[in-house]
C-alpha cells in the first residue's frame, strides 16, 4: 500500500503554523509574568533576616517562622540603632564539624549573607587571647588603623596598613588593579567596585580571589543601603500621616547626566505626555542647584507625589541613592527603572516604589499614577512600610575583618571575573520586560 505524498507546499504550510502557535505561547506566558508584578498584587519574595529555608518540591522557598522581633531595641543585634545583641561563636555540625553560618555565595546564593556576616564570630574565636595573629588589610591610599576598635566590630583582631604589602593577608584594589610586585602565596586579592560594569574597567582573569560589590552574588556584598525589617512578618502598619495632603504636582526628577546607558530620557519624555513630569537640572527645563539641595528636598517633600528614581544603566543588583536617599527617604512615592524588578523586590520595603517594568507603556504608568493622585487610601498605601525596620549599617571593614579569619573558606579565583562581572544577562540596553521578551523568542 502507497504511502500518501506530501507536496512540499503543503509541509512548508504545516511548519509556519506550528512556528506562529509557538511564538504564540511565548508570548502569552512572557505576559503572563509580568502582569503577574501588577502593584495591586503581592510579590513572592523571601523575607530578609536568618530564617531557616525549606525548599519544597515546587522550587518555591518558604520560612520557618523562628523570628526574634527587633522592635525591642535590647533584642536589637549590635549593628541596628540601640542594638544591644552581641554575635556568639559559630555553631559547629556535630556531623561534619564544620561552621553553620552561612557567609559566602556558594553557601547560599538567594540572600546577600550581609547578616550572617555581621553576626559571624569563628568557633573558638577569643579576641583578647595572644595566640590570635592580626590579619592585615593593604589599602594603597591609607585608611584608619584603629577603625575595628572604633566601630565595635566583635572581629576586631585586623589591621589596616598602606606599606609592605607582600606582608598583607588581604589586598584591596578599587576600581582597577594596580602594580604592587610579586603575589605571595595564599595572599588573597580582593576587587572592590561601587560602579556597574559600564563604567568600570576590564580585569585580568585568574588575579581576582574575592568580590566586593553592590551585587549580592558579590564575596563580600557591599549594597548602597540596606534594609532590615524589626519583623519579618509584620512589612506594613497604618499610618496615620496622609502622604498626599497638600501635594498639588505630579512628577519630579532631578537629573543632570542627560546621556545614559538606558532609555530613561526617552521614558520620561514619553510619560511627560500622559502627565505632569517636572525635571530639573541640566537635562530639564527647571533649575534646583546641588547647593540648596535641602531646600530642593523639601519642595519635593510639600509639592510633589512622584519621584523618578531612575538610575542611569539597567544593571542586575544596581540600586543607589537615587532611590534610597532622594526617593525612600522624603514622603514621595519612587517610580524606579534600573535594576531588575526582582531586585528591588528584595533589596528595598514591601510596596514601597513602583518599578516601570510593572507597566507595558509609559502611557499605561501615567495612567495608574493619575489613579493614585485620585486616591488618596491607595496613594498612602504605598507608604505603610515605614515604621516597620530601617536602615542598617553594614559595617564593610568588619565583615572584611570576619571573613578574614573563617578558616574554613578554601582559597579560590575567578577564573573569568569579567564575564562574572559584565556577563549576558548582567546589563539591559532597553527595560527588562523587552530585554527578556527578546531572549525568549
Amino acid at each position: 500500500m502507497a504511502l500518501p505524498r506530501l507536496s512540499l507546499k503543503r509541509c512548508f504550510l504545516y511548519i509556519v503554523c506550528l512556528t506562529g502557535m509557538l511564538l504564540v505561547l511565548v508570548n502569552v506566558r512572557q505576559k503572563e509574568f509580568w502582569h503577574g508584578m501588577r502593584p495591586e498584587q503581592v510579590q513572592a519574595v523571601r523575607p530578609m533576616g536568618d530564617s531557616t529555608k525549606i525548599s519544597n518540591l515546587t522550587g518555591t522557598i518558604n520560612t520557618i517562622e523562628n523570628i526574634v522581633d527587633l522592635s525591642d531595641p535590647i533584642k536589637r543585634p549590635w549593628y541596628m540603632k540601640g542594638g544591644q545583641r552581641q554575635p556568639s561563636p559559630a555553631l559547629r555540625s556535630r556531623r561534619s564539624g564544620k561552621r553553620i553560618a552561612r557567609l559566602w555565595p556558594e553557601e547560599d546564593s538567594f540572600d546577600d549573607r550581609v547578616t550572617n556576616q555581621l553576626m559571624f564570630v569563628p568557633p573558638e574565636y577569643n579576641r583578647s587571647s595572644h595566640d590570635i595573629r592580626f590579619k592585615k588589610i593593604y589599602v594603597p591610599h591609607g585608611m584608619n588603623p584603629d577603625l575595628f576598635y572604633q566601630q565595635g566590630c566583635p572581629v576586631n583582631t585586623c589591621v589596616i596598613t598602606r606599606d609592605n604589602p607582600g606582608e598583607a593577608d588581604l589586598i584591596l584594589f578599587k576600581d582597577y588593579i594596580t602594580h604592587i610586585g610579586r603575589r605571595f602565596i595564599n595572599q588573597i586579592w580582593m576587587l572592590y567596585f561601587l560602579e556597574c560594569p559600564y563604567h568600570t574597567q576590564s580585569i585580568k582573569n585568574a588575579i581576582v580571589n574575592w568580590t566586593a560589590t553592590y551585587r549580592r552574588d558579590s564575596d563580600i556584598v557591599a549594597p548602597y543601603e540596606r534594609w532590615q525589617y524589626y519583623n519579618p512578618s509584620i512589612t506594613q502598619i497604618p499610618q496615620t500621616f496622609n502622604y498626599a495632603a497638600n501635594k498639588t504636582k505630579k512628577v519630579a526628577w532631578f537629573v543632570s547626566n542627560c546621556h545614559p546607558r538606558n532609555q530613561r530620557m526617552y521614558y520620561a519624555k514619553e510619560l511627560s505626555k500622559h502627565i505632569q513630569v517636572d525635571i530639573y537640572g541640566a537635562c530639564g527645563t527647571l533649575r534646583c542647584p546641588r547647593s540648596q539641595a535641602q531646600a530642593c528636598f523639601d519642595m519635593l517633600d510639600a509639592d510633589y507625589k512622584f519621584y523618578l528614581a531612575f538610575e542611569n544603566s539597567n544593571c542586575r543588583d544596581y540600586i543607589t541613592e537615587k532611590f534610597f536617599v532622594n526617593g525612600l527617604g522624603h514622603n514621595v512615592l519612587p517610580i524606579v527603572m534600573g535594576a531588575h524588578p526582582t531586585d528591588y523586590a528584595r533589596s528595598a520595603p514591601y510596596r514601597s516604589y513602583i518599578h516601570v517594568d510593572e507597566f507595558e507603556s509609559p502611557r499605561e504608568l501615567a495612567q495608574y499614577l493619575h489613579r493614585l493622585d485620585a486616591d488618596d487610601e491607595l496613594y498612602n498605601s504605598y507608604f505603610k512600610w515605614k515604621g516597620t525596620g530601617e536602615f542598617i549599617n553594614t559595617y564593610f571593614w568588619c565583615r572584611v575583618c570576619s571573613m578574614l579569619h573563617d578558616d574554613q573558606h578554601k582559597s579560590r579565583y575567578y577564573k573569568d571575573v569579567n564575564e562574572w562581572w559584565r556577563g549576558d544577562s548582567i546589563c539591559a540596553s532597553s527595560s527588562w520586560r523587552e530585554t527578556e521578551h527578546l531572549r525568549s523568542t
